[in-house]
């Protein structure tokens, strides 16, 4: 494993929602993370044999395997959404990762969208098939939704990763790994109160690269 030197499991920063929500964009393609000039948070959910052996070790591994696609996901209240907020099978410890910046870029770089764009993918359809069975890393964009499961406008990415880009996302790109279940669960049990409702501090992610961006179909800032 490798990660920045004496790196802990970090801490998140949360943030009124309602706050957030003000200030987020309300329709298009926007990556939403909590990031800062070295890290990007990323959410994943898994059963806890996993989530233990994945905070105790900081990197994946032992019960995880290496074989299956894994998603992760940068906008907390989407892996609320799929996740139930920690309350489906096998997705009842949520853990909060800290990824390398670059490492984050280099994922979104690998990525193949899972709906053909031939404007911006510059491929027939079977060229873009053929393209994303092969690549590393699948690219979906999703409805985003509201704490209590409502759909929004606005768009939430996800992405898949399999292959050499999921063993360096499990050994090299993590900084810290944190079991964030239990603030999960304390807000679960307080959805009903919005105005007190506090989520991770997230704001709009843009890479540097204009290319980049083109090639994600990211919605003008």
């Amino acid at each position: 494993m490798t990660t920045l030197e004496n790196s802990q499991p970090q801490p998140l920063s949360w943030s009124s929602w309602r706050d957030q929500v003000a200030r987020w964009p309300t329709a298009g393609r926007h990556i939403l993370a909590q990031s800062d000039e070295q890290t990007v948070v990323v959410y994943q959910a898994y059963r806890p044999e996993i989530a233990e052996w994945a905070v105790e070790h900081q990197a994946f591994g032992g019960p995880w395997s290496f074989e299956r696609m894994s998603w992760i996901k940068p906008n907390f209240l989407w892996m609320m959404y799929r996740c139930g907020w920690a309350t489906k099978p096998g997705q009842e410890r949520v853990l909060a990762v800290h990824m390398r910046r670059e490492g984050f870029d280099e994922v979104l770089r690998r990525s193949v969208e899972s709906s053909h764009h031939p404007e911006v993918h510059g491929m027939d359809y079977d060229t873009w098939r053929r393209a994303g069975k092969r690549a590393d890393v699948r690219l979906q964009w999703d409805p985003d939704h509201g704490p209590g499961g409502d759909k929004r406008e606005r768009r939430a990415v996800q992405l898949g990763l399999r292959g050499s880009t999921l063993r360096s996302f499990a050994t090299e790109w993590i900084v810290s790994i944190r079991d964030i279940t239990p603030q999960v669960a304390e807000r679960r049990e307080r959805l009903a109160d919005r105005d007190s409702l506090t989520t991770p501090t997230e704001t709009v992610y843009r890479p540097a690269d204009p290319e980049l961006c083109r090639h994600l179909r990211l919605s003008a800032p």
